[in-house]
């Protein structure tokens, strides 16, 4: 299974703060929001990863992730010109992906819960073996804002409507879609929307018309953030302020995700940790070296 994390765009909504840096790359508490998309992957048993970014920000993201190597993962870069919408990144992507399943995740994207890596290695197996999509629904209170799942009486999803002015259900569509090796023909098949843009919500069509998409609803014990807006930034930022100073353990921390999935061991934590220094962060991966799993 590969992953891609799009990391692209203007960062419009955030400007001034995204005016020089990219909104990916802003912090969510105390690491850059990169890492929590980068720490779901890797929870989903991915090893290798494509950053799609701007010609002008790819260097910072190749500067902070290098090879991946200290994760015990593999990051290649690409280059995506202009905004051209979230399914563009399978043209940008094609090479990476080489006939492959897929999982791509949206880099402003946090998600959490228990059992969150359980549930994506489960999906990503599905798609594996039985070929099709999977995509994640999170009920929310504002499903005008987003792609939103429109539902027979048996729940099961028949259309997938992009921000309609009355929405058909409360559960919009996230960030985050496994596909199989068909997706990037499926994604060179697009037109551009009206707004300019290949539509993720048209590929998620064409497997549902194909009868191959299958929909995880996040409930109650997950959380999904978009953290593509100021009060959405800060938001996410309590959010995890508030669960790390609570429990003491991080969200979104790659080197603790890499050395509980067994992608490196404890010799390789305890050097990352001191390579951060004197710095909390180091002090906590640690701590939990000393805990042990």
């Amino acid at each position: 299974m590969k992953g891609i994390i799009l990391a692209g765009g203007s960062g419009t909504r955030l400007h001034p703060l995204t005016l020089a840096v990219s909104k990916q790359l802003m912090p969510i508490y105390d690491k850059p929001m990169i890492y929590y998309a980068i720490s779901t992957l890797m929870l989903a048993g991915v090893r290798e990863m494509l950053v799609i970014s701007t010609p002008e920000h790819l260097p910072l993201y190749e500067r902070l992730l290098g090879d991946g190597s200290q994760w015990g993962v593999r990051f290649a870069y690409a280059v995506q010109e202009a905004p051209r919408g979230i399914a563009d990144a399978y043209r940008v992507g094609r090479a990476f992906v080489e006939g492959a399943p897929s999982i791509l995740i949206l880099g402003d994207n946090l998600f959490f819960g228990q059992g969150l890596g359980a549930l994506l290695r489960r999906a990503v197996r599905r798609v594996e073996e039985a070929g099709g999509a999977c995509i994640f629904a999170y009920r929310v209170r504002d499903p005008e804002r987003y792609g939103v799942l429109a539902l027979d009486e048996k729940g099961r999803a028949v259309d997938i409507v992009e921000k309609p002015q009355k929405a058909p259900s409360p559960w919009a569509v996230t960030g985050l879609y496994i596909y199989d090796a068909e997706v990037v023909e499926i994604a060179a098949g697009l037109s551009p929307s009206a707004r300019g843009e290949l539509e993720i919500t048209d590929v998620n069509r064409a497997y549902l018309a194909r009868g191959r998409l299958h929909v995880e609803r996040l409930g109650r014990g997950f959380a999904w953030l978009d953290t593509g807006t100021h009060d959405a930034l800060l938001d996410a930022a309590h959010f995890v302020a508030t669960l790390e100073k609570r429990q003491g353990l991080k969200v979104g921390c790659p080197e603790e995700v890499a050395w509980e999935m067994g992608f490196i061991d404890d010799a390789q934590l305890a050097q990352l940790a001191q390579s951060l220094g004197k710095s909390g962060y180091g002090e906590y991966l640690l701590a939990r070296l000393a805990e042990g799993q």
